[in-house]
């Protein structure tokens, strides 16, 4: 496998509440290639203004570490109101703060849960006011030489963001990508190495995070584990990723917390359509291993509530499980 840099995620160590430049820090003294900031910890008083941005890169070039950048969204409406939303200011910024830190990305997460709620719209409208929102955007983004990353997070599938980069006349790599999370795909209800072949070709960034998936009398509920400890094929998704970007770098991203997927109301499964037998089966297949590694005590739900307890111990080890994996060393 060709060598992929191994950072973090800024979200994964938020309990620790670091400012960017002790983020840095960290990531320096644990050996971590870089930084992905989903969020940002500014000090009071402190503007992300071009003169910080330039001296948050500058100190990330001298200690050799990659930095991402995140802030987008892609959905152009208050998903708390239904109302229409103008999300053009904020991803215009966001693209110029990605070019004052010298990152090409911007993380796009816009933080919805629209097929959990039985009065939300139907998916095709969301892409059809996605697609028109975005495809505004082109000329702004491609100018800032920037990648809208849309996060595989609990709102589209793979086919569906296919489905709205086409409607969007995007080409792989001109203004519209994926930010890769391993886990939430499988909260999407699809299998993360399949997901990941899928949207390879689109895949700009990464959130790097093992999970399992069991089966319950309720449905399915999903859970983060721990780097090499749950039931994501790493070594598959990484060899993937090398072959078709090997500059991509891959982010651990981690938490606490587990998600019920209500998959035994026909109504909820009926709003994915893409859903193949094929990948259900393999799903199921999961499930079980996920129930194997469970009843022997090797994996278990964190609750959301112990994370800041855990976090810093538990981010220390994904990054070494992930490089482990990434060098080909045994566990």
């Amino acid at each position: 496998m060709k060598k992929l840099k191994v950072g973090v995620d800024s979200y994964s160590l938020k309990p620790l509440d670091l400012s960017p430049f002790e983020l840095l820090e960290w990531a320096v003294m644990n050996e971590a290639d870089g930084v992905q900031f989903s969020e940002v910890n500014v000090p009071p008083g402190q503007v992300l203004d071009k003169t910080f941005l330039e001296e948050l890169r500058s100190y990330a070039e001298e200690n050799r570490l990659y930095v991402e950048w995140g802030g987008g969204e892609h959905i152009p409406l208050d998903l708390a109101t239904g109302k229409a939303k103008d999300i053009a200011a904020g991803n215009r910024k966001a693209a110029e703060q990605a070019v004052h830190l010298g990152s090409s990305t911007v993380r796009s997460c816009s933080g919805g849960l629209m097929r959990w709620k039985k009065d939300s719209p139907p998916t095709d409208e969301f892409l059809r006011l996605m697609a028109a929102a975005l495809r505004e955007q082109k000329s702004m983004l491609r100018d800032h030489g920037v990648v809208l990353a849309i996060e595989t997070h609990f709102e589209f599938t793979s086919f569906e963001l296919v489905r709205l980069f086409d409607m969007c006349g995007a080409a792989p790599g001109e203004y519209l990508g994926v930010c890769l999370d391993t886990m939430n795909l499988l909260t999407m209800l699809e299998d993360p190495l399949l997901a990941a072949r899928r949207l390879l070709p689109w895949v700009v960034t990464t959130h790097i995070k093992d999970g399992g998936l069991a089966l319950t009398g309720d449905g399915f509920v999903s859970f983060t584990a721990e780097a090499g400890k749950g039931v994501l094929d790493f070594a598959a998704i990484f060899e993937t990723l090398a072959t078709a970007h090997p500059k991509i770098n891959l982010t651990v991203e981690d938490h606490g917390g587990d998600f019920l997927i209500p998959v035994n109301d026909p109504d909820f499964l009926a709003r994915f359509p893409d859903l193949a037998v094929p990948e259900l089966v393999r799903l199921l297949g999961l499930s079980v291993r996920t129930r194997e590694l469970m009843d022997e005590g090797k994996l278990a739900v964190l609750p959301r509530e112990r994370w800041p307890g855990a976090c810093e111990r538990r981010v220390k080890r994904d990054l070494l499980a992930v490089r482990r994996i990434v060098e080909g060393r045994p566990r």
